[in-house]
């Protein structure tokens, strides 16, 4: 599994299979424990990311740090990814993009650490996950923080901490959301 996931990330970072590829510094293929229980997975890379290889370091990762000790977890006991691996300097991935980096290195990223859970943060992760596992799709203001249970995988949609950085209303709920994930995951652990 290990040599699996570090080939992987070698052809991740040597792809060119659509342009996001002219934008990134380094690719950010993901990080943590290859058995992790618990995968995140947000959007792509933005400024810093791109900068460092790694994912969630900029003002959003920080906000996640906060976010990931509100709910008692330990952030390199957690594997996390985004849905692409480039860096997006707008913030914004068409459904080609997402289709070409979730059939060539997320799907099988997913299935190799196995995880129980995956928190989904934002919008397209949140999509991409409910198609990938038959799910109805509804808006994220009625689905967040709840639990979607599908074969042996729990998925939390929670809101992406970026938008919370956008949109300082929205940090209070994505606050509690993330003090509730505590208890959801000792309740189902």
């Amino acid at each position: 599994m290990i040599v699996r996931l570090k080939e992987l990330k070698n052809e991740a970072e040597n792809c060119k299979k659509c342009d996001l590829w002219k934008n990134r510094k380094k690719v950010v293929f993901g990080e943590g424990p290859e058995n992790a229980k618990i995968m995140i997975i947000g959007l792509g890379p933005g400024y810093y990311e791109n900068l460092y290889g790694r994912p969630f370091v900029g003002a959003a990762g920080k906000l996640l740090n906060n976010l990931l000790e509100k709910a008692n977890l330990k952030r390199e006991n957690i594997y996390i990814t985004n849905v692409v691996k480039c860096y997006l300097p707008n913030n914004k991935v068409t459904d080609e993009q997402v289709k070409i980096c979730t059939s060539n290195y997320l799907d099988e990223q997913i299935s190799l650490i196995n995880p129980q859970f995956i928190l989904a943060l934002g919008n397209v992760s949140v999509n991409y996950l409910f198609n990938k596992f038959k799910l109805l799709i509804k808006p994220m203001k009625e689905i967040h923080g709840e639990v979607f249970k599908t074969l042996n995988l729990f998925i939390i949609p929670m809101y992406h901490p970026a938008s919370a950085l956008r949109n300082p209303k929205l940090k209070e709920t994505l606050i509690n959301d993330w003090k509730k994930l505590k208890s959801i995951l000792q309740m189902l652990n």
